[in-house]
């Protein structure tokens, strides 16, 4: 009986979310666990073997396994395939001599027919060919080293062109991720050669062009049937086993650290379902930065056939910080909603303002059940590298110029233009029913910029963060053997997120303006530097005060994208039609010109968003660090309470979270005030309603 892997494998997510269940997405830089993987390979093997060196008697290897693999090469590159011959064993040196061979070397041996039976007279591939590679052992130094002791390259038959010889036995392999293709087909009915044609189309190649063969891919899956049956009894009992001590681990960690939550769920036999849970240092950072929230559901598990989610942010450092993780058995609405609930749940009952997902139907009808106040976001990058899967085959040469109009889609302005636009766009390629298409129209208001002016995004739907975010996931995805390492995994890189201390960095001045300088002392590094982009742009822009008091903002060279500015000088607030505060939290180039023309020498406080200031660093608000006295922690609390208010001031959404924001701190506060022992005999009866 074959045994289950024991290594842990994850990879991306392949199944499409168009809900075509044989159609699947391959992700642009991925080739290794994509079915290109074959074609790369391929490539990799040519320019390698262009400088390769035609073995020599004396020449040195390592072990005979690092001579077969040099002489491979060299046989793919010279138009042949090579074998092990014979190999001499002795007590002293183990295996001493290997002889490998042309594929064609010997001839077949005669086989007597048994007479009446009727068999195929199969036409062997040996003629006698004398190609050879000999190789002796000879220990130097204490050290085993192989010799090539004999070498001929010279053959009795014809060498194979490089599109024949991949052709070869030898070269013929069925890589891991076509063979979990392979079987998904196989199960799903599909005969052989529907299954090679499926493969061939989404790869967008020619037919006959597969690193294999029709009879390789029946072979696979004959030989597999029963490997998988008795694989699948395995990996179910090691799965069952392997959560139950997921759990238990869980249950070990709370024992030792009371602020670590976790939950799960059972199915109807009693076996582990799901299981969610997050540490007291992510709970308290979510409580200064949990208002925007990427919740990353692009791995799964091969071996345990789960789905992990985890949900980030965003510091005022620009890292990304953890908040806590998932392991799903499926993907339904159903399991996205329990991980959706028991996420507000560890948060203490808190939502953030803006969640920001890869595009799936049933996460985003989840979405709209649980958290009907927060705003739904597909940042672009969760669409990019799927483009090219969906549309290459269908438009061919035509994909790049397709992404370059999706492209300038995304980035137009009004819902008006998009509509107009994306008819164009549609009907310029012909793709009026294609399900993709329809797939992405259907979330165009989580995704297009149009739709989307005014979200808060907190700087997470762009190119830095999502490398950082990969950066941190590829951290947790290390070989790991059972969930309990995996669990240890995401802890250590948790923890490590968190406590992260960043080194202070010098900010320079580049415009000398006095706002600048202001910024600079209140602002860390991160939206520092993002604020003096704004800031220096801010000096391209002319400004035109109209009648009512408010200002046309223009680029001294582009004719398009002007920008109207409404500033009430009463309550010194200011709101720009491009929506950057409202999306990042910082003040945009236009409405900072403006403030420069009403001469400002600072930034009113309320445009100092509490979550990029430098004294909103976690380890500014850890308790363990800063709070020496209940005097000390009211004071803070006092501070972020009056920052909290005048940010409310500033947009509808702001306010809203700020009003939940202050409810549920208010709430906590008083649970632990009613929870004080007495004082000299007197309790306190202290009641709150929330506002309305």
């Amino acid at each position: 009986m074959t045994s289950p892997p024991s290594k842990n494998i994850w990879i991306r997510r392949q199944q499409c979310p168009c809900g075509d269940w044989k159609c699947y997405v391959t992700y642009e830089g991925d080739s290794e666990e994509t079915s290109s993987i074959a074609s790369q390979l391929v490539k990799n093997d040519s320019a390698a073997s262009e400088a390769m060196v035609s073995p020599y008697v004396g020449m040195v290897f390592k072990s005979d396994d690092d001579a077969f693999e040099y002489y491979g090469s060299f046989a793919r590159k010279n138009g042949f395939s090579i074998r092990k011959e014979r190999s001499r064993l002795s007590p002293q040196l183990g295996i001493y001599k290997r002889d490998f061979v042309c594929y064609r070397s010997g001839f077949a041996p005669v086989k007597k027919k048994p007479t009446g039976e009727h068999h195929r007279d199969r036409k062997s591939v040996r003629c006698g060919c004398d190609a050879k590679m000999y190789l002796s052992k000879e220990v130097v130094d204490g050290v085993s080293q192989w010799f090539v002791v004999q070498f001929s390259n010279v053959h009795n038959h014809e060498l194979l062109e490089d599109d024949q010889v991949r052709l070869l036995p030898a070269y013929r392999k069925i890589h891991e991720a076509d063979q979990e293709r392979i079987l998904l087909l196989s199960k799903a009915g599909f005969p052989i050669h529907r299954i090679v044609k499926v493969l061939e189309l989404e790869k967008g190649i020619q037919g006959g062009q597969l690193p294999f063969l029709e009879r390789d891919v029946r072979n696979f899956v004959q030989n597999r049937k029963k490997v998988v049956q008795e694989n699948d009894a395995l990996l179910t009992e090691k799965r069952e086993n392997d959560t139950l001590e997921l759990l238990e681990a869980c249950k070990g960690t709370k024992e030792a650290d009371e602020d670590f939550v976790y939950d799960f769920t059972v199915d109807e036999n009693d076996k582990v379902e799901h299981i969610a849970w997050s540490y007291g240092d992510s709970v308290h950072a979510y409580t200064m930065f949990g208002d925007a929230v990427y919740f990353d559901t692009s791995y799964q598990s091969i071996t345990y056939g789960m789905l992990f989610g985890a949900w980030l942010g965003i510091d005022n450092h620009g890292r990304t910080i953890f908040f806590g993780c998932v392991l799903l058995q499926d993907e339904t609405p159903r399991s996205f909603s329990w991980a959706l609930q028991t996420f507000v749940r560890f948060m203490r009952g808190r939502c953030p303002q803006t969640i920001l997902t890869d595009l799936d139907p049933g996460l985003r009808d989840a979405i709209r059940s649980e958290l009907p106040g927060t705003k739904h976001v597909i940042s672009i990058w969760n669409i990019l590298p799927k483009l090219s899967s969906w549309f290459s085959v269908s438009l061919g040469s035509r994909c790049a110029e397709f992404k370059s109009e999706f492209d300038v889609l995304y980035r137009v302005e009004s819902t008006e233009d998009f509509e107009l636009q994306w008819n164009q766009m549609i009907s310029m390629f012909g793709l009026t029913t294609d399900k993709h298409i329809a797939l992405l129209y259907s979330f165009r208001a989580s995704w297009a910029l149009s739709y989307m002016k005014g979200y808060f995004l907190a700087c997470m739907a762009t190119t830095a963060y999502s490398k950082s975010v990969d950066a941190f996931l590829k951290g947790i995805f290390s070989a790991q053997t059972c969930l309990r390492s995996f669990f240890e995994q995401v802890g250590i890189s948790a923890n490590f997120q968190n406590q992260a201390r960043q080194e202070m960095q010098y900010m320079h001045i580049k415009t000398c303006i006095p706002i600048e300088e202001h910024v600079r002392s209140i602002l860390t590094p991160f939206a520092f530097n993002a604020l003096q982009h704004e800031l220096v742009l801010a000096m391209q822009y002319a400004v035109s005060e109209m009648s009512n008091g408010s200002y046309i903002v223009r680029h001294f060279k582009e004719i398009d994208g002007e920008r109207l500015v409404i500033w009430i000088p009463e309550e010194e607030q200011i709101h720009c039609s491009c929506k950057e505060f409202e999306s990042s939290g910082l003040l945009c180039r236009h409405s900072l010109r403006v403030f420069v023309v009403k001469n400002y020498f600072q930034l009113p406080d309320k445009y100092y968003l509490n979550r990029w200031r430098k004294e909103s660093s976690l380890d500014f608000y850890d308790d363990h660090i800063t709070r020496t006295s209940d005097d000390e922690w009211f004071h803070d609390y006092h501070c972020r309470t009056e920052t909290l208010f005048t940010e409310s001031s500033i947009t509808k959404e702001r306010a809203d979270y700020v009003r939940r924001e202050l409810t549920t701190q208010l709430t906590r506060i008083l649970n632990e005030v009613r929870n004080m022992p007495e004082c000299e005999g007197v309790a306190m009866d202290l009641t709150f309603s929330p506002p309305g």
